[in-house]
């Protein structure tokens, strides 16, 4: 790990007083936060993570009175102790342990602690789930219940601008299974009527290329002609937006959360339970099905922007449910 602009002279063990602890942490974590997102190119929700972990053990750690400076590794056991008396699940617990290593990494080479508490600690086992996956039939349910509502004759103009809206956003997480981050946050410039490809921003803001297919093309040509063509009854800065799903919100772009709202109401409207459906789940559904029709796993890998291969591995279930049915379909000592 590079340098960051923290100085070794910033924060000493023999400075922290009891009483400014929980400052000094809050002073520290804004310098890992900013570490993280200079050096390493870490979006506002991987930041947003971060902090709140960190502030949950920095809470821990005045409560017994400590920071983040003279934190010795039984109080890390401590608080890994707490999370789960707290009932938090493995997964979770997991996930703050790795925080607190990347936060104390961070402070040994700054030279703000000598030692690193956190380096023998093990963390929870952990049983990888299999994930959420929704049929083809399923999918295909949905895509044509938000094109009905996107053609609907007596939606008024807003309404049907929404439902297509909708029917865009389905369209295109499906045939590319982009994060929603990235879904939400596509440029205008990426409807463009002869793009087969788009160019996508992901985690670490790296960026990939992803193919369109022609129903996601259509989709985004459609949405992009309804929103032109309500320009001139709409004021303000929607109509100049660089987004192709603009909003008024901070961000200028549709909020993950507002998407993920507006796909549970379709599920029920499609017939399907709320809670089996989250954008998630479509992106889930969009590498599964591209698995069990044959795709090569190093293919998916790069379509899903992963940068290890043992993260996509998690859908080699699906490869295994298809080897298997080979066996048995094509072997010619199969039992018939």
């Amino acid at each position: 790990m590079r340098k960051s602009s923290a100085k070794p002279s910033d924060v000493k063990p023999s400075d922290v007083k009891p009483s400014d602890a929980k400052s000094s942490d809050a002073r520290l974590t804004g310098l890992f936060l900013d570490m993280l997102a200079a050096e390493q190119g870490a979006g506002p929700n991987t930041l947003d993570a971060y902090r709140r972990d960190l502030t949950d053990f920095s809470e821990f750690l005045t409560r017994v009175g400590h920071s983040f400076v003279d934190a010795e590794t039984q109080t890390l056991r401590d608080y890994l102790g707490d999370l789960d008396a707290r009932g938090f699940k493995s997964s979770s617990v997991a996930r703050r342990l790795s925080a607190m290593r990347h936060l104390f990494r961070f402070l040994l080479n700054e030279r703000i602690r000598t030692e690193d508490p956190a380096a023998i600690l093990s963390g929870p086992k952990r049983g990888r789930g299999l994930p959420k996956v929704l049929s083809i039939s399923d999918v295909d349910r949905m895509l044509r219940r938000a094109k009905e509502m996107s053609e609907a004759a007596d939606a008024s103009p807003s309404q049907r601008l929404r439902a297509l809206r909708l029917y865009c956003l389905l369209e295109v997480l499906y045939a590319t299974g982009l994060r929603v981050s990235e879904l939400v946050s596509l440029p205008r410039s990426a409807a463009k009527r002869d793009a087969r490809m788009i160019v996508v921003r992901g985690k670490g803001n790296k960026e990939r290329l992803v193919p369109l297919n022609e129903a996601s093309r259509q989709a985004m040509a459609d949405y992009l002609a309804a929103t032109e063509a309500a320009k001139g009854e709409k004021k303000g800065s929607l109509a100049a937006s660089k987004w192709l799903f603009p909003s008024f919100g901070e961000s200028g772009h549709l909020t993950r959360q507002h998407f993920a709202r507006d796909l549970k109401e379709l599920a029920v409207a499609s017939g399907l339970q709320a809670r089996l459906v989250s954008p998630h789940v479509l992106r889930h559904a969009f590498a599964s099905h591209l698995l069990h029709n044959g795709a090569d796993l190093r293919i998916v890998q790069t379509l899903l922007g992963h940068t290890d291969i043992s993260t996509t591995q998690i859908y080699t279930h699906v490869v295994e449910e298809r080897l298997k049915s080979l066996v048995r379909d094509l072997h010619p000592l199969a039992e018939k």
